[in-house]
């Protein structure tokens, strides 16, 4: 239940943040989308064994995260529900690749060991990212740059309701959770034997509500979409931060500074 209503503050509270005051804030939402998507395809096209080469792209989230002026502590709460995935996905190269790639001391580093810290760093640099820009710029103007993009509609509508309405399901969960406590006192848990009529009925009511929703949308004059939404052009000046710091992230990308660097002070 604690879970819940935390995992309900959280949505609301990337929201209120995407209303801030800040040079990031007021950057053009197309600046930031076109940003963000070139940080995560050339941090995912490291070769898995390449983790000094990440070490230089921390810097990207950080001076966002200082200049936005966006808190750690949400953005570490939303990244531990990413985390437990890329764990498992590369627990399986400790088992399988154990060739010895370098020594520390007497204790051997295997590939295996390299490319697992490799999939975490690509997870935590790629998460941070989209959720700084989710923390700057309200979401309805990420769906409409996704738009401008040439991303089908429909995806960036189906995108843009699961993120919309996840909250009203989470709302709707707690509910009936607390229905459930109230009738069976004593439990912490909703028992095995009730948990398929409990999803059934939190199914149906999700159906049901889905339906009044699109009717309340259609009689609003819903299309599928986006034209209401305000997009300026984007100016000039940014167009060349644009420049810069995709030039930045290509040298980063094929020059490792992290080897220069460690090189220069032995």
């Amino acid at each position: 239940m604690q879970g819940l209503t935390k995992a309900t503050y959280g949505f609301h509270r990337l929201d209120s943040l995407a209303r801030g005051n800040t040079t990031i804030h007021k950057m053009d939402p197309m600046t930031k989308t076109i940003t963000t998507l070139i940080y995560v395809v050339i941090v995912v096209s490291f070769d898995r064994y390449d983790l000094s080469g990440l070490m230089p792209f921390v810097f990207y989230p950080v001076i966002l995260m200082v200049l936005s002026e966006t808190p750690l502590k949400p953005l570490l709460t939303r990244m531990a529900i990413a985390l437990p995935f890329c764990i498992f996905a590369g627990a399986a190269n400790l088992i399988f690749d154990k060739e010895t790639a370098f020594f520390i001391g007497s204790t051997s580093v295997s590939f295996g060991m390299i490319s697992f810290f490799s999939i975490i760093l690509k997870t935590i640099l790629t998460v941070t990212a989209v959720l700084i820009l989710a923390a700057t710029t309200p979401m309805a103007q990420i769906s409409k740059q996704f738009v401008r993009l040439k991303v089908p509609s429909l995806i960036v509508l189906l995108f843009s309701m699961i993120y919309r309405y996840i909250n009203t399901a989470l709302e709707e969960t707690i509910g009936m959770y607390t229905a459930y406590r109230l009738r069976a006192p004593g439990e912490k848990a909703v028992k095995m034997k009730d948990m398929g009529a409990f999803t059934g009925q939190l199914f149906l009511r999700s159906a049901d509500r889905s339906e009044r929703i699109y009717a309340a949308m259609k009689c609003r004059g819903f299309s599928g979409d986006y034209d209401h939404i305000r997009s300026g052009i984007v100016p000039a000046g940014e167009w060349l931060y644009i420049f810069i710091l995709t030039a930045s992230l290509l040298v980063l990308r094929f020059f490792n500074v992290s080897i220069f660097i460690g090189g220069a002070l032995s």
